[in-house]
Formats: C-alpha cells, sequence, structure tokens
C-alpha cells in the first residue's frame, strides 16, 4: 500500500494531517536549549559542592583553599542568601545550601562560580568539610520502624472494609513492592541568569513551573516577584522531574548573578543530577482482600508506604493519587 493511501485510510478523508509546530526545528537541529544560548561575555560556570553524607551534623566547613583557587569568583554560603534560604514548593523544607544539618547525600553545601565549570569543580574539590554522623532512614522498611514520616498517616474509608474481610468467604493477604524511578529526561537541569538594572534578574530555567521558580528565586532575593523574569522557550523533557526541582538550581545561579554581577549559568552533569535530584517515589503496598466462590470482590484494605525522602516537595499530593487511583 502506498503511502498516500496509507495516509488516507488513516485519515478516512475527513481530516488533514497537521505538522507539530516544534517538529521542523527538532529534527533539523535548530531547536535552541538553554545550553545552546551563546553566552554573554563575562559569563561564569557554577559547580554545586554536595554532601557525601546521608544524615550528619555539619561540624566543619573551611572554603579557605577554594576561595583563593584559580578562576573561582565567587564562593557562595547560605551567608550570601539575602532573603530566605530554601527552594521548596510548599512547605518551606527545602533549603538551597544545607546550614547545622544535611539530610540527604547529594545535598547542595555551597557553590563556587569561576571562569569554567573545570575550575569551578575543582576548586569545589579542595573544601575542608567534617561531618558527625547522625542514623539516617534509608527504605520504606527504615521509616516505617523509626515511625519517620514527613506527613501523618491518612485514610480513605468507604464502608466497613473489617466486617466484610471478616464475613468474606475467601481471604487473601500480600505485599507488593515497586522502586523508584529517575525521570531521566534528555536536558539535564539547567539555569542561566542575567542580572539587569537594580534588582531586576531574567533566568532562563529548563522547567515545568516558571512561576514557582519565579516565587522561589524572588524570596531567595528578597526582591518583588515583579523583578524577576523567568524564560523557558522548551525542555528537553521532563515528566514531572522539572517542576520543583529547578528552583533549586534557579535560585544558586541568580545568587552567583546576584554575588558577583555577572551572568553565571549552573548546567549538572548527568551523575550529579540523578544524585542530587528527587524522584519519582518507591512504593510499598500491603493488602487484605476478601472474595466470593466467583472470585467477587466483597471487601479490601490497602496499606500504602511511599518513601517520599528527606522532605515533603510534592510527596502529598502523590500519595493521595496514589490512593485514589486503587480505590
Amino acid at each position: 500500500m502506498s503511502e498516500t493511501a496509507v495516509a488516507e485510510r488513516i485519515s478516512g478523508g475527513a481530516h488533514t494531517p497537521q505538522v507539530h509546530d516544534s517538529a521542523h526545528k527538532h529534527v533539523s537541529g535548530e531547536a535552541l536549549y538553554i545550553d545552546d544560548m551563546p553566552e554573554i561575555a563575562g559569563t561564569l560556570s557554577i559547580y554545586v559542592a554536595q554532601s557525601t553524607q546521608a544524615h550528619a551534623r555539619l561540624t566543619g566547613l573551611d572554603l579557605a583553599a577554594v576561595r583563593t583557587a584559580p578562576g573561582v569568583r565567587a564562593v557562595l554560603t547560605p551567608d550570601d542568601i539575602p532573603g530566605e534560604n530554601d527552594a521548596s514548593p510548599v512547605f518551606g523544607d527545602d533549603p538551597i545550601f544545607a546550614e547545622d544539618e544535611v539530610v540527604y547525600a547529594g545535598q547542595s553545601i555551597f557553590a563556587v562560580a569561576a571562569d569554567t565549570v573545570g575550575e569551578a569543580r575543582r576548586a569545589a574539590d579542595l573544601a575542608k568539610v567534617s561531618y558527625e554522623t547522625l542514623p539516617a532512614d534509608l527504605t520504606v522498611a527504615d521509616a516505617m520502624a523509626s515511625e519517620s514520616f514527613i506527613f501523618p498517616p491518612s485514610e480513605f474509608l468507604l464502608g466497613e472494609p473489617e466486617d466484610a474481610l471478616a464475613a468474606s468467604q475467601h481471604r487473601l493477604q500480600g505485599r507488593v513492592a515497586m522502586g523508584g524511578q529517575d525521570h531521566f529526561y534528555l536536558e539535564g537541569h539547567i539555569a542561566y541568569a542575567i542580572p539587569g538594572e537594580d534588582d531586576e534578574m531574567t533566568v532562563w530555567s529548563s522547567t515545568q513551573h516558571p512561576t514557582e521558580v519565579q516565587h522561589n528565586v524572588a524570596k531567595m532575593l528578597a526582591v518583588p516577584d515583579s523583578a524577576i523574569t523567568v524564560k523557558t522557550r522548551r525542555m528537553g523533557g521532563g515528566f514531572g522531574g522539572k517542576e520543583s526541582q529547578p528552583s533549586l538550581f534557579a535560585s544558586i545561579a541568580a545568587l552567583g548573578a546576584h554575588v558577583t554581577g555577572r551572568p553565571c549559568k549552573l548546567r549538572l552533569d548527568r551523575d550529579d543530577d540523578m544524585i542530587m535530584t528527587g524522584k519519582r517515589h518507591d512504593f510499598e503496598i500491603a493488602y487484605d482482600v476478601g472474595f466470593d466462590a466467583k472470585g467477587q470482590i466483597t471487601g479490601i484494605t490497602f496499606t500504602h508506604a511511599s518513601r517520599f525522602g528527606c522532605s515533603a516537595d510534592l510527596s502529598a499530593a502523590v500519595a493521595d493519587r496514589a490512593m485514589c487511583h486503587a480505590d
């Protein structure tokens, strides 16, 4: 069958095919992503230094050698933040930089702005960081055993399931476990911050939520939202992984631009991206189901346990949605 015949059969003669409005640039390579944009003269590159501990007190942080390393123009710490040290979407529990305590391996501790990203990375390695290791809950089972809950347990209830289960002809119990997932967008997290006049700042961010990035950068810099312009022309994938997470990297890039007065770019390598950012959630689900001889369910309960990580992020909505879908 010819391509024309196939197209006519698909369309049924009643419709005409439409070209996706971005397709021509994607297939020709003309579509520009943030890392394709020509850099303004004087642009600095930022590298973020990360915690090596899952849970620990920060007992020492000596950055003297970092500050004097070749190419370094600024070392960014919580002391440089004029506003709030927070990049969370809702609950104020995701600091831009850890201060007294780290709560996950890969948490940002400080950042280096240098002439090149290689110089920034090499300088960050000169930091002397000391920790007092604290207990860490790394699995759903750990958190359940220690009752380490981000939110109090919640319940959806319809009828009297325990009575229905007790009266059921047959009954089965079991557990289902599923691991988390990395969103693995092809374009990693990136932000390019360009200082303007007075308090104004333009931030190019690969984000699914430009307004949230605007809010977080503004509160970090202690300026009105109107002073921050966030631009997102296109993303190389997101899948939920660029809804709340980009605020951290946009905030660090904007802080670098604020401190140095120069444009600053923060582009994560793939390994740093996967270590630093939140994931799709692990779930462990226990079920108890009653049914009759024909297999008709007569009563059922599910107990969902979801690994939220160290902070709330958007996890409560994920857990609610999982419960709704199970129902």
